[in-house]
């Protein structure tokens, strides 16, 4: 399938390397480029491309916010962001601007053809490193989500037991502080690991000082 292409990027070298891998896919026609956000808007109307490689990161108007106008213009428009690695940050306001894919700039000839092709077809593309990048960013929310669920599960009286606990202190000794059975101690522990899901006391601890609950 053939694609109309214009590349938007405030690098020059960057773009000339763009347009060389490009012509390299047949079907791949670049029909113009922009060195910033503003330029491409204005010439959006006149050339009608169907697929933009967007920078993010340009003076001015960014990609993200030229991202937004363009597809309010050209509602069909298919967006793919360019990011440098370790700009991980914009994968999500790229996504919710509503760009197609998110590639990296070492993106190689063979990369390009999976995300026109796929692209082709409505669906998304990303690069490798950023789909390992997202996936992790959403193991981490549930992980954080599901910490707070056990962390407000436990009762004030557990809290204390721990936060003894931590220094170091026996089952007597925490028995006689709280005036409270060694017997119920216990069973403040325990509830605490089923809650958790922990397997010790050590690990209790260290979940507790990761999300601090308790002072050290």
């Amino acid at each position: 399938m053939a694609h109309k292409i214009l590349i938007v990027d405030d690098h020059f070298i960057f773009r000339n390397g763009l347009k060389d891998l490009l012509a390299e896919i047949p079907g791949a026609d670049v029909i113009g480029e922009a060195s910033s956000g503003e330029e491409f808007l204005k010439m959006l109307n006149d050339l009608s491309p169907d697929v933009v490689f967007m920078d993010i990161k340009m003076p001015g108007i960014n990609g993200i916010e030229a991202t937004k106008q363009a597809l309010e213009i050209k509602p069909d428009l298919k967006i793919l962001a360019l990011s440098m690695f370790g700009e991980n940050e914009y994968v999500e306001e790229m996504l919710q601007a509503g760009a197609l894919g998110y590639l990296l700039k070492n993106i190689g000839k063979d990369e390009l053809i999976k995300a026109l092709d796929n692209i082709s077809q409505e669906k998304g593309y990303f690069s490798d490193e950023i789909l390992v990048m997202v996936t992790r960013k959403v193991f981490n929310a549930k992980q954080e989500s599901k910490e707070k669920n056990i962390l407000s599960s436990f009762t004030k009286r557990e809290l204390e037991v721990l936060q003894l606990v931590s220094q170091g202190y026996s089952n007597a000794d925490i028995a006689k502080k709280l005036e409270i059975s060694p017997r119920t101690v216990g069973g403040h522990r325990n509830n605490m690991l089923s809650k958790s899901g922990l397997n010790n006391t050590a690990a209790l601890i260290s979940f507790a000082l990761k999300n601090n609950i308790i002072t050290s």
